[in-house]
């Protein structure tokens, strides 16, 4: 019988035996396991137009494989739908018209249970091209695809619970003790050319090369990330309500949306996937935006990390530590001493190409490139992110004023 503690989203190396059949069955079996908590109900719902339904996030990712592996590659493949194309097909042009992003939360029917059983069919087909060399890079971009839709399954779910009047739990609250406070110590970085960019060994995304050069100048970064005590300070000192902190376009956003505090909080408490609970000062804020981010670095006397900096010195820390999904249940930011984990970090840096970086061809060149406007970088890894599917040189990015996801920060200063 399957178990949730059987989903372990490990990413062996590739090549080696039978690590792509594992890796397969590892992050296909968590998807469903991140699932098990929810009603139809709860996995049908859409809380805003950022976010998707649980069930939409479990039918795109077998849409994914199902279209650009077995429709394309497996002579005699039916599709188990061929509605479903329109249904969940995301953003990929190439693949025609699709479904309403904002109407997600519409498409009652396929049932959960349909979705699953389509997840059955298309995994019952696999297994002939997991056996194809020459289709690896596509498995493996498809499985990276899917564990960042399992990050973004448990942030939108949270979000959707969050709306509930009643503040229902998505899983019960882990009995650990609260973070231990300590001191902010600083990890120096003497500057000068370094090498950015995904060096070659491993899967990575398009958008992490080429790998190139990039000077810098001698800087430092915090060793843990800010506290939601810290946060609580800046909050009473008038940090909100300060505009010669804020940039210009996030003055404009507070304002607007009269922003308070960071998403998920209330006096004392903070929304969780296990409901509302007591805030630990000592842990990590999180669901904070690039402005936020911004505003605090500048009311402390720091500033964020440029993408580059971060990666110079996340180059050397191990990337699949630190506090991230191992298994379905409690999620939640611990204040671990690791540079990965926690929280997914704002960088300074816009999010554009690299140097010499070109769209691949075909529908799956729609993946990264075409949004490489208005965005800003992201580093580490958070405690949503599957253990194992971050590294340094990975580029998450969101609008400045997105904070649904498990967001944090890391000062940074000139030295």
């Amino acid at each position: 019988m399957y178990r949730i503690e059987d989903a372990q989203p490990t990413r062996a190396t590739r090549g080696e035996g039978d690590s792509i059949r594992q890796d397969y069955a590892s992050v296909r079996s968590l998807s469903e396991a991140l699932v098990a908590p929810l009603s139809d109900a709860d996995a049908t719902i859409q809380s805003m137009q950022d976010a998707s339904p649980a069930k939409w996030h479990l039918a795109h990712t077998t849409w994914f494989f199902e279209t650009f592996l077995l429709r394309d590659h497996l002579g005699g493949y039916r599709l188990f739908d061929e509605r479903f194309g329109y249904l969940f097909n995301s953003y990929y042009e190439a693949e025609g018209p699709r479904h309403a992003r904002g109407s997600r939360g519409l498409l009652s029917r396929p049932s959960l249970a349909e979705v699953l059983e389509w997840r059955a069919h298309v995994d019952a087909a696999m297994p002939e091209l997991l056996e194809r060399e020459d289709l690896r890079a596509l498995i493996e971009l498809g499985l990276a695809h899917e564990q960042q839709h399992q990050e973004l399954l448990l942030t939108d779910i949270k979000h959707a619970l969050w709306r509930n009047p009643l503040g229902p739990a998505y899983a019960a609250a882990d009995d650990k003790p609260d973070t231990v406070g300590r001191d902010v110590c600083w990890t120096s970085h003497p500057g000068g050319v370094v090498e950015i960019g995904h060096d070659g060994s491993g899967f990575a995304f398009d958008n992490e090369g080429p790998r190139h050069k990039v000077l810098l100048e001698p800087f430092a970064l915090s060793d843990r990330l800010v506290t939601n005590a810290e946060w609580d300070a800046f909050i009473a000192d008038g940090g909100y309500a300060t505009p010669n902190l804020w940039l210009s376009d996030g003055w404009a956003w507070v304002q607007h949306e009269s922003i308070a505090a960071p998403l998920y909080w209330r006096e004392g408490e903070h929304f969780t996937l296990s409901g509302w609970q007591q805030r630990d000062p000592q842990a990590p804020v999180t669901h904070i935006s690039y402005f936020e981010a911004d505003a605090f670095a500048s009311w402390a006397g720091y500033r964020l990390p440029t993408e580059f900096e971060w990666e110079a010195l996340g180059a050397h820390a191990d990337a699949s530590g630190g506090n991230q999904l191992d298994r379905a249940g409690s999620v939640h930011p611990t204040g671990s001493a690791s540079l990965f984990g926690d929280c997914w970090q704002w960088t300074r840096s816009a999010y554009l190409p690299y140097p010499r970086f070109r769209v691949a061809e075909g529908a799956v060149g729609e993946y990264n490139g075409k949004f490489m406007s208005g965005q800003f970088v992201l580093k580490g890894a958070s405690c949503a992110t599957p253990r194992g599917s971050s590294r340094a040189s990975y580029r998450n990015f969101f609008y400045p004023q997105q904070r649904w996801q498990f967001t944090g920060l890391r000062l940074a200063k000139d030295i």
